[in-house]
C-alpha cells in the first residue's frame, strides 16, 4: 500500500487549521493563497476525505479533519524536535562521546582536558570507561568507544594515534617504609621490594613495565597480582602488603598511610597517546580531538581536522613533578 501524504502539504493543513482561513494561513506562510488551497486539496485527494468545510467565514475542520489533527500534530512536533536534535548533534552541540582511560582522573593532563571539554560543551555527555589498551582498541573498532588514551605511541591498525602528553612514574609505598624518607627513587633502591599490581587494567601493563625497567638494572622483583581495583590496591600498599608503580596523576589522591616518590630516570617518563578511528563520524569526537591536541600544544599547522574553537585555546601548563613533561608541537 502506498503511503499517503507529504509533510510539506500537511504543514499547510496545520496552518489553515490554526488560522481558520486559507488567506490568513497563506499570509503567515508567506505564500500565495492559491498555493495553500492547492496543497490542501491534493492532501485531501490523497487521503480520500475532506478535512475542511469551506465557508465565507473561513475554513472549519470536518470530523475527519479534527481527528487527523488530534492524532498527527504530536507526531509532527516530535519529528521537528528530532530534526532539531539531529542538526544540533551534527554541530556537536549535544550528544555523547565515549572515552576509554587506563590512568587515574585524580589529576594531571587528562583530568584537566575532560574538565575543560565538559565546561565548553555542557550538552555533550562524556562517558568514561576503564579498561586495558587492547580492550579499548577493540571497542573503538566496534564503535562502542569513540576515543581512548593509552600508553606509548605504537601504531594501531585501522586507527589514528597521536602522542599528547607524558607523565613521570611514581612508586607508592607505606609512609613508615624505610624508603619513605627518600625524596627520589631509582630502580636499584627497589631491588629487594615486593610489588603488587591489580589483575585488572592497568595492572598487567604496570606489571610489564616493572619487569622491563627492573631488568635494565639486573633485578627481577617479586610481583603479586591482586584481584582488586586500583584504589583498593593503593590502600593495600598503605597497609604494608607491598609497593606499586603509578602515574603522576595519583599524587593528587590522599590515602591514609601512603606516600608517593618519583622515579628519577628519564626512562621512567611514560608517554600517553589518543587512539580513535578515522571512520568515526561522531561530530563531538572531532572537537574532542581538537581540544586535546590544542591543550597539549600539539596543533598541526595547516591541518583541517581541528575545530574552529581550538584557535582560541592555550596549552595546559604543568609542573614537572605532576605531569612529567609535554611533547613539543608538531611541525
Amino acid at each position: 500500500m502506498r503511503s499517503p501524504i507529504g509533510l510539506g502539504k500537511f504543514r499547510y493543513v496545520l496552518a489553515v487549521a490554526d488560522f481558520g482561513s486559507f488567506r490568513r494561513a497563506a499570509g503567515a506562510l508567506g505564500v500565495r493563497q492559491s498555493s495553500v488551497s492547492r496543497a490542501v486539496q491534493q492532501f485531501e485527494d490523497e487521503l480520500g476525505v475532506s478535512l475542511f468545510e469551506r465557508r465565507t467565514s473561513g475554513a472549519h475542520p470536518t470530523d475527519a479533519g479534527r481527528r487527523l489533527l488530534y492524532e498527527a500534530r504530536p507526531a509532527l512536533e516530535q519529528l521537528e524536535l528530532a530534526c532539531k536534535i539531529a542538526a544540533a548533534a551534527g554541530r556537536a552541540e549535544l550528544g555523547i562521546i565515549r572515552v576509554g582511560i587506563l590512568t587515574s582522573l585524580a589529576g594531571g593532563f587528562l583530568r584537566e582536558m575532560l574538565r575543560y571539554y565538559a565546561m565548553r560543551h555542557p550538552d555533550i555527555l562524556i562517558d568514561v570507561q576503564d579498561g586495558g589498551p587492547d580492550e579499548h582498541v577493540s571497542a573503538i573498532r566496534k564503535r562502542s568507544l569513540d576515543i581512548a588514551f593509552v600508553t606509548g605511541n605504537r601504531s594501531v591498525t585501522d586507527c589514528e594515534i597521536a602522542l599528547l602528553w607524558e607523565e613521570r612514574s611514581y612508586i607508592a609505598i607505606p609512609k613508615d617504609h624505610m624508603l619513605a624518607g627518600k625524596h627520589r627513587l631509582d630502580w636499584p633502591d627497589l631491588r629487594n621490594e615486593r610489588f603488587i599490581v591489580s589483575r585488572f587494567a592497568p595492572g598487567p601493563e604496570i606489571h610489564e613495565q616493572i619487569f622491563r625497567r627492573a631488568a635494565v638494572h639486573g633485578t627481577y622483583p617479586e610481583v603479586l597480582y591482586k584481584a582488586v581495583g586500583q584504589e583498593t590496591l593503593m590502600n593495600l600498599v598503605g597497609l604494608g602488603q607491598g609497593i606499586t608503580l603509578v602515574s603522576a596523576a595519583w599524587i593528587n589522591v590522599k590515602l591514609p598511610d601512603l606516600v608517593l616518590r618519583p622515579l628519577i630516570d628519564p626512562a621512567d617518563i611514560v608517554s600517553f597517546s589518543a587512539v580513535w578511528s578515522h571512520q568515526n563520524d561522531n561530530p563531538a569526537l572531532r572537537r574532542f580531538i581538537s581540544v586535546a591536541h590544542t591543550l597539549a600544544g600539539r596543533v598541526r599547522r595547516g591541518a583541517s581536522d581541528w575545530a574552529p574553537e581550538a584557535k582560541g585555546l592555550t596549552r595546559l601548563g604543568s609542573e614537572p613533578s605532576v605531569a612529567g613533561r609535554m611533547p613539543g608541537p608538531l611541525p
